[in-house]
């Protein structure tokens, strides 16, 4: 495990066997800290050793969204953190059930990605988010795309972003869906790539200090990185859709 910290914020990066990282993050309050996704299964002793390191109890679990590779010391950590309050979008509380069907007026895409199958994940959130909702200094952004209930939180404290799987920054920056050939997985594992891009907009708005992602190092001063990725994600959009329309000619 590698723990970095920048701004107030602690990320805790674990590595998957093909050289995968993944990216969980503590927010210090005053009342203890709040972590922000929960990795891979085996990573429940490095959150639990860095929070004794912190010196502050895990006092709130929040996801970003429902893949297995953000949820999956979920239920490790629930049971060692019986009093954790778990947060999650109202949206994506299905998927960590195992209900990958789509609402009516989504994007009638399937959802992709590794999300639980029914019944694996025995912990459920105390608390459904909805978009501007606080959890202590995090404002909720919703933020669809790389699932259709994926959530951002910004600390208003500082401006940092946690932006959960809506950016990638491993292989170069990149709006969820933009694939990279040097990493290509989180857009292979996104639902819609037109909804990440509007939802990469909404983010690069709210003018974020630091960009902190799933997968990838931290981004100081975003702002014209975000802006340069969403005309490149934009830009491959019109693309297809072009090639989409010869193909119908």
């Amino acid at each position: 495990m590698r723990l970095t910290k920048n701004k107030g914020l602690y990320q805790l990066t674990f590595m998957m066997p093909n050289l995968f990282p993944v990216s969980c993050y503590f927010v210090e309050e005053e009342d203890g800290l709040t972590l922000i996704d929960t990795a891979l299964p085996y990573s429940v002793k490095g959150i639990m050793n860095t929070a004794a390191q912190i010196g502050k109890p895990i006092t709130r679990i929040v996801l970003t969204h429902a893949h297995n590779d953000h949820i999956g010391a979920l239920d490790g950590l629930k049971s060692k953190l019986p009093d954790s309050q778990v947060y999650i979008s109202e949206r994506d509380a299905k998927l960590l059930k195992g209900d990958a069907t789509l609402e009516p007026q989504e994007h009638q895409t399937p959802i992709k990605g590794r999300v639980p199958k029914p019944g694996k994940i025995v912990t459920k959130p105390d608390v459904l988010l909805r978009d501007g909702d606080r959890i202590g200094s995090l404002a909720a952004v919703s933020s669809p795309g790389h699932t259709p209930g994926s959530m951002s939180f910004q600390d208003t404290r500082s401006g940092a972003m946690i932006a959960g799987d809506a950016f990638q920054s491993k292989g170069g920056l990149a709006v969820s869906g933009r694939l990279k050939l040097l990493f290509p997985f989180p857009a292979m594992a996104t639902w819609s790539k037109e909804t990440s891009v509007s939802s990469a907009r909404k983010l690069l708005e709210l003018n974020p200090t630091l960009l902190a992602v799933g997968h990838g190092a931290m981004l100081e001063h975003p702002q014209q990185t975000i802006a340069r990725v969403i005309a490149d994600a934009e830009k491959a959009l019109r693309g297809s859709a072009g090639k989409g329309s010869r193909s119908h000619a």
